[in-house]
């Protein structure tokens, strides 16, 4: 399962706050020791840090490999600074993950951006390049919920012309599309209710678009990473990268003279790329062109590389 999926903790135990010293619930039942409750506002970073950390360690100890957590209801949206430094700090310490990543926000309507959101980035061209990156769900809980209600159905994602729904929206307008839903509406209670409805959407998605690439979160940060933090200069017919991150697939589009051919080179090393007749054709380690514009297709390495075009 998990090279297909990430692993995350939804804090300790999703209600009740441990108290770090013993490890046992706090004896106050209410609300202010409550995880998806009020436990964390008003927190330090050092504070949200200790306990994401300490949920982190339950992970690593049962052999998971994580490089980021999903907040419990309520859990950090009093102190969403805090809540973003301090997972940077609590997936450093405890797995030295490069890119972590959390899940807090989702919007479900409307226009706003669901693109992930590059935070806290500091010694980009240092030897320890720091970020984190928040993952924004763009849909509802519709596949039966944490509590095993009716699946909303298939249409709110994609409706069966395949011409509305959520996912077309946001797809559409060029953002990553993030599903939400929690595996008891998925499994619903062995009926797999949710499942049914997830597959239906995959295939009403597929039969719609012939352009999607289905990313983890770890992917998809690492991805966004390196799409924001890589400094690109453009002098002449050379590109220049410096990259904080490496990243597969990194993708390029760039104007260029009608016969110019792209050229990678890493050092005084040359990499080979492959001519392709078409976008959709494209893997790491190719390119194509379109008019005046060329497409190339790479694995970013951290550091300094070239793209030149030559005649």
């Amino acid at each position: 399962m998990t090279p297909n999926w990430d692993i995350h903790p939804e804090m300790v135990t999703h209600t009740r706050v441990i108290d770090l010293k013993t490890g046992h619930p706090y004896r106050d039942p209410s609300p202010k020791f409550m995880e998806n409750w009020e436990w964390s506002a008003g927190r330090s970073t050092d504070e949200i840090g200790a306990y994401l950390a300490y949920a982190l360690q339950i992970l690593k100890n049962a052999g998971f490999t994580c490089e980021g957590i999903t907040t419990p209801g309520g859990f950090g949206n009093k102190v969403l600074p805090e809540l973003s430094q301090g997972t940077l700090q609590a997936v450093r310490s405890v797995y030295a993950a490069e890119v972590p990543h959390y899940f807090r926000h989702l919007y479900d309507t409307g226009d706003r951006s669901v693109a992930p959101r590059v935070e806290n980035a500091t010694g980009l061209e240092t030897d320890d390049p720091q970020c984190v990156v928040s993952v924004i769900g763009c849909t509802g809980d519709w596949t039966g919920g944490w509590d095993c209600t009716t699946p909303e159905g298939a249409d709110r994602f994609i409706t069966e012309d395949l011409q509305a729904g959520r996912m077309v929206e946001v797809i559409t307008r060029g953002e990553p599309a993030m599903m939400v839903c929690h595996w008891t509406g998925i499994y619903w209670s062995g009926q797999e209710l949710g499942f049914q409805v997830f597959q239906n959407v995959v295939r009403r998605l597929h039969e719609r678009f012939d352009n999607l690439l289905w990313m983890k979160l770890s992917e998809l940060s690492r991805y966004w990473a390196a799409k924001e933090l890589t400094r690109i200069e453009h002098a002449g017919t050379t590109i220049n990268f410096t990259a904080p991150y490496a990243c597969p697939n990194f993708t390029i589009q760039v104007t260029t003279r009608e016969k110019a051919v792209p050229a990678w080179k890493v050092g005084d090393k040359v990499l080979p790329l492959k001519k392709v007749t078409k976008r959709l054709q494209l893997v790491s380690g190719t390119w194509c062109r379109e008019g005046d514009t060329v497409i190339v297709c790479f694995d970013v390495p951290r550091g300094k590389s070239t793209i030149e075009f030559a005649a």
